[in-house]
């Protein structure tokens, strides 16, 4: 009985391991989740402990920060005059194409 012909039947079938986890890894999409991970680490590393405090990243999308800040008294002081010093110190210890602006909201 000759197999070779189903042999190549199943060759022809066959996927690699590494495409298959890539496909894995896009549908569950870790490699946002890895990034926003980041984001928090980096933010509480690199911004004013005040403004942690009272400010946190909640993800990050299409290149915006979102920034979920615990009342208007502190969004207002991070918007008027934290905001550009944050979006730099972002940049530089994430990438400027992975953060490009921010978007502060009470939550």
């Amino acid at each position: 009985m000759d197999l070779r012909p189903v042999e190549k039947a199943y060759t022809d079938q066959a996927v690699s391991a590494g495409s298959v986890i890539k496909n894995v890894l896009g549908v569950l999409k870790l490699d946002r989740r890895r990034a926003e991970t980041e984001v928090v680490k980096v933010w509480n590393q690199t911004i004013d402990p005040a403004v942690t405090e009272h400010a946190q990243p909640s993800g990050i999308r299409k290149g915006t920060l979102f920034v979920s800040v615990d009342s208007s008294v502190w969004l207002d002081e991070i918007v008027r005059y934290r905001r550009h010093e944050i979006l730099k110190r972002m940049q530089l210890a994430m990438s400027r194409d992975m953060i490009q602006k921010i978007s502060f909201r009470i939550g």
